[in-house]
């Protein structure tokens, strides 16, 4: 499968933030989208997920038969910088309830254990409130999400900026187990080079 990006381009008033972005993603693996701070990489992931449309251009996915249609909403799954989860609910009771409102969808579904055990979440942070979870953990939570739903993008903004270390040694570890049980590609938005050629297997400047 491809993910075709044609010409993409964004305004926000007389500031053009995207101009005429161009990118085929041919393979799956990990994609490092490399780039200074307000280069417009969270811009184009916005425009990918529709949380608003571009100017002009167009995104289209090819798949394994050769067919080429625009890139739908349910197509890409978007991990924010900043996550968002129900704080409310404990991690297991949210992960219950997204499981339960996706199973016509789910291609295997698996214990809700085997799931947490897939992001390494530990039994004993299980059953906290998401409220008490760290911004690393929230992110595993999302991420668990879009693993379990599939959908053929995923898109990660910045997932390392608040994580120390171990926690970017293990994060690294799980995009790279994520990136090839079966998506089209996993993108991440870096600012780092260094950190950019270690996760990615192929790095977008």
């Amino acid at each position: 499968m491809e993910l075709i990006l044609e010409q993409i381009t964004k305004n926000f008033g007389t500031k053009q933030v995207l101009k005429g972005a161009s990118y085929t993603f041919a393979k799956e693996g990990i994609y490092g989208l490399l780039g200074r701070n307000g280069a417009g990489k969270t811009t184009l992931f916005n425009c990918l997920s529709a949380e608003y449309p571009p100017d002009s251009g167009k995104v289209e996915l090819v798949d394994h038969s050769g067919t080429r249609r625009p890139l739908g909403q349910g197509d890409v799954g978007y991990v924010l910088s900043t996550p968002v989860v129900p704080e409310f609910l404990t991690g297991r009771e949210f992960l219950k309830f997204f499981v339960e409102i996706n199973q016509a969808k789910l291609r295997d579904p698996k214990p809700l254990d085997e799931y947490f055990e897939l992001m390494k979440i530990a039994p004993e942070d299980r059953d906290k409130l998401l409220k008490d979870y760290s911004h690393g953990m929230k992110n595993k939570v999302q991420m668990l999400c879009f693993l379990i739903g599939r959908p053929p993008v995923i898109l990660l903004d910045e997932p390392t900026s608040f994580l120390d270390i171990k926690g970017k040694i293990e994060l690294l570890t799980i995009l790279k187990e994520l990136a090839h049980t079966g998506q089209l590609a996993v993108i991440l938005s870096l600012h780092e080079l260094e950190l950019a050629e270690k996760i990615a297997d192929t790095v977008v400047c």
